[in-house]
């Protein structure tokens, strides 16, 4: 009997255009739009980063030093226009602020003559840290003029430069390719499969129960001889399928667009990805995801059993998500991680545990109590919803 009220309510849901449109059109799109659109605009900005020409105004005039250190840079270190103030610093200054210029110069007067006494020049550069690249440029050009003056430097006082380097120090990253992807994109994957789950389990959870009793239908479905716990379950289940479904849509266009629209440059990166999406990992998602989803549908049900109307279920369901996505969020933060304390935090326990599960270092242990804890708050959310289903004043009001 709850297989064929599941049947009957998964006919209807399939149905509607809309519920299918957020449950797997949206999902299936969003990576490769997002991918496609983060890769272009990365490389937008950082070509045309590379290839801007940087108008610098300089305090002093063309003959200075620094200038002609400037002008002797190649161009393949990225185009620049010098623009000479000849010490009018307030004019040099407002022209930034208009944007005339994009970065300003400053340095002593008597530059020539400090470098010459082999004392140290202050050099000033002001540079608006919101344009992408500028500083990278600028402290590009300030090691090459530095390193030639302490060159010379060293020849003028006939030092080996080797005997002033006491240390050749390298710094070794010892986290894997792996462990990278899973702290970097490891938060946001479980945030978005989170975020669609409560998306995929909202419409049909709000059309079958608050729908049903706009559209005057639920009663002669309560009249049918059968228990209403079954009936409760039956839609239950397609709720949680429907919010699943959402996920794994999300998924399916995650490996799409990895495996087919080569949407990803960094050959080393897309083993590591492709590595990461096998069907053991998929199947573990799956045990993290069917509790939450079944937590969500949970919660929902008995909002749209209580209200009158799709509308009215729908202005009380629609903030939760961002009461869902709170905790989601926190996974995102960097040093927090997956412990005994955080294996107990629902929804947060599911960012973390997928965040170590891509990256490899998963505790199993760890692993079985975040899932204990979303099954348990997963069959409270169940209790709830059959007891508020249960009264009459809930489905008759």
């Amino acid at each position: 009997m709850i297989f064929k009220i599941f049947k009957k309510e998964l006919k209807e849901t399939i149905r509607d255009r809309k519920t299918m449109l957020i449950m797997v059109a949206i999902p299936l799109l969003v990576f490769p739009i997002l991918i496609n659109v983060v890769v272009g605009v990365s490389d937008s900005f950082n070509e045309s980063a590379s290839e801007k020409i940087l108008k610098i105004g300089i305090i002093g005039d063309s003959n200075d030093l620094i200038v002609k250190q400037l002008k002797s840079i190649p161009a393949s270190f990225g185009p620049k226009e010098l623009i000479a103030y000849n010490g009018d610093s307030a004019r040099l200054f407002k022209d930034q602020n208009d944007e005339v210029i994009d970065i300003a110069l400053w340095y002593d007067s008597g530059l020539e003559g400090i470098l010459a006494a082999q004392g140290t020049a202050n050099v000033l550069w002001a540079i608006d840290n919101t344009n992408i690249g500028y500083s990278e440029r600028i402290k590009g050009y300030m090691n090459i003029i530095e390193t030639e003056e302490r060159l010379k430097r060293y020849d003028e006082l006939g030092i080996d430069e080797q005997k002033l380097q006491p240390y050749r120090i390298t710094y070794q990253n010892t986290a894997s390719d792996r462990q990278m992807l899973g702290e970097l994109a490891g938060g946001i994957l479980p945030y978005i499969f989170i975020a669609f789950g409560f998306l995929g389990c909202m419409y049909p959870a709000i059309d079958l129960f608050s729908g049903e009793k706009e559209r005057g239908t639920i009663e002669t479905l309560l009249s049918t001889p059968v228990q209403r716990w079954k009936i409760l379950i039956g839609k239950m289940l397609v709720v949680v399928l429907s919010g699943l479904t959402a996920s794994f849509s999300a998924l399916f266009g995650l490996f799409v667009s990895i495996e087919f629209l080569d949407l990803i440059p960094d050959p080393t990166l897309m083993a590591v990805v492709s590595k990461i999406l096998t069907f053991p990992i998929i199947i573990k998602l799956f045990a993290l995801l069917l509790p939450l989803t079944v937590f969500f549908a949970g919660i929902m049900i008995p909002i749209s059993v209580y209200t009158k109307s799709f509308k009215e279920a729908q202005s009380i369901i629609t903030p939760l998500n961002i009461v869902v996505v709170l905790p989601a969020m926190l996974g995102l933060f960097p040093g927090i991680e997956l412990n005994y304390l955080t294996a107990c935090i629902p929804i947060l326990n599911i960012v973390l545990t997928t965040k170590s599960l891509i990256a490899g270092n998963l505790d199993y242990i760890l692993l079985a109590i975040s899932f204990l804890i979303m099954l348990s708050v997963a069959a409270a959310a169940v209790f709830v919803s059959i007891r508020q289903f249960g009264k009459e004043t809930n489905i008759l009001n």
